[in-house]
């Protein structure tokens, strides 16, 4: 199978703002596509020069219908007629495959992008003729599909707490290794390793600037200890989970000679396995763990092969049971930051995750990277990628 490959620096991300915060008003894709525009102007790529994309987007916005095309048409490459990927967590995962079967297909260049609002989410009603007045069910899509799988009969932080019922992780553990990932979390000089900063929002009645990520806690031992679980009996507190955020991020995916010719530094990236999995009903957070290994089993490593691993981390259960099932380094996880902390989007989180891998690695002179992450109907994706 030949490789795809990444131009290093061929790759942006916002900072990522706290739901309701300010890009609570923005159009998700109008917003993506303004950015993504920009983000090639400054690396001097010439949109008419893609051949392929892709758009993953999880949280439908007005007239999202017209999916790629119209943001491709935005941003200047209307020729593009890509596919819309929808795939809750595993967005971003999901259309790094897509790319990297673009590229294998004989593409030269794909642009991904990755966007998503979870900031005031569409009420959506299913209209049913046969009911009084023809109205028929309804929901919140953001929050109802939190609180309940339609299949696996439960909330998100539920599977989190069967998965620490069944392998005993206490909510003093969890405590702990929160302090740890805010303590890991990059500042300036690393965001703006791939970030504009500071990063002016657009469309704003009165100017507003972020310096970085909007939203993270500062948050201490004195203060998680105070603490209660959200459920009665559990063992989860709103400090052992991420909160839902607004942004995007984007990529070009490319073939192994367009990428020398669109890097901006000499450093060779490709992505080398992705892994899917999906675990017994109601476990999601184990999900990550056999997504990993399938990923790593394509890519012909072993997790002790790595120098940097990154997760999505809904719940700091998820990296507590990565860690027991496959004895990974625990000083080569999360380092300059993860979802737990900076949010999550949903769509774009994976992304960032990859992009956040990547300079890890360069950083480190180069390595082997593995991303992770759940995503809902108990389900994962993973991928692996080499620096170097």
């Amino acid at each position: 199978m030949s490789l795809a490959h990444i131009p290093y620096g061929a790759y942006w991300s916002t900072p990522f703002a706290r739901w309701q915060g300010s890009f609570a008003r923005l159009h998700a894709l109008e917003f993506a596509a303004d950015v993504a525009a920009a983000a090639l102007a400054e690396r001097g790529i010439d949109p008419a020069s893609l051949e392929a994309g892709v758009l993953g987007i999880s949280v439908p916005q007005y007239q999202s219908f017209y999916g790629f095309p119209w943001l491709a048409g935005r941003l200047g490459a209307g020729h593009l007629a890509g596919p819309t990927i929808s795939q809750a967590c595993a967005t971003s995962a999901r259309c790094l495959a897509e790319a990297r079967a673009e590229v294998q297909g004989g593409a030269a260049s794909v642009l991904v992008i990755t966007a998503d609002r979870t900031s005031n989410g569409p009420h959506l009603i299913y209209p049913d003729p046969g009911a009084p007045g023809g109205a028929g069910k309804h929901e919140h899509w953001v929050l109802d599909n939190f609180n309940r799988d339609p299949h696996g009969g439960t909330s998100m932080l539920q599977t989190g707490e069967n998965v620490a019922a069944r392998y005993g992780i206490s909510m003093a553990e969890q405590h702990d290794l929160v302090l740890q990932r805010y303590a890991q979390y990059g500042d300036a000089s690393f965001l703006s390793r791939f970030m504009r900063l500071p990063f002016d929002v657009p469309n704003q009645r009165k100017p507003i600037t972020l310096a970085g990520d909007e939203g993270v806690h500062n948050t201490t031992a004195e203060a998680i200890a105070r603490l209660k679980p959200v459920l009665p009996g559990g063992t989860i507190t709103y400090a052992g989970q991420t909160h839902p955020a607004d942004g995007n991020a984007g990529m070009i995916v490319t073939d192994a000679a367009t990428a020398q010719s669109l890097q901006r530094a000499p450093i060779p990236i490709a992505i080398h396995g992705i892994g899917q999995a999906r675990v017994e009903k109601a476990m999601m957070p184990t999900a990550p763990v056999p997504a990993a290994r399938r990923a790593l089993e394509q890519a012909g490593i072993s997790i002790a092969d790595l120098a940097a691993i990154k997760t999505h981390n809904p719940f700091i259960i998820n990296d507590i049971h990565f860690l027991r099932e496959t004895g990974a380094n625990p000083a080569i996880m999360n380092n300059y930051g993860c979802s737990l902390v900076w949010g999550h989007p949903q769509g774009p989180t994976g992304l960032r995750c990859v992009i956040e891998l990547i300079e890890e690695l360069a950083i480190l002179g180069g390595g082997w990277g593995l991303f992770t992450g759940c995503a809902a109907g108990d389900s994962a994706m993973a991928v692996v990628v080499k620096v170097g």
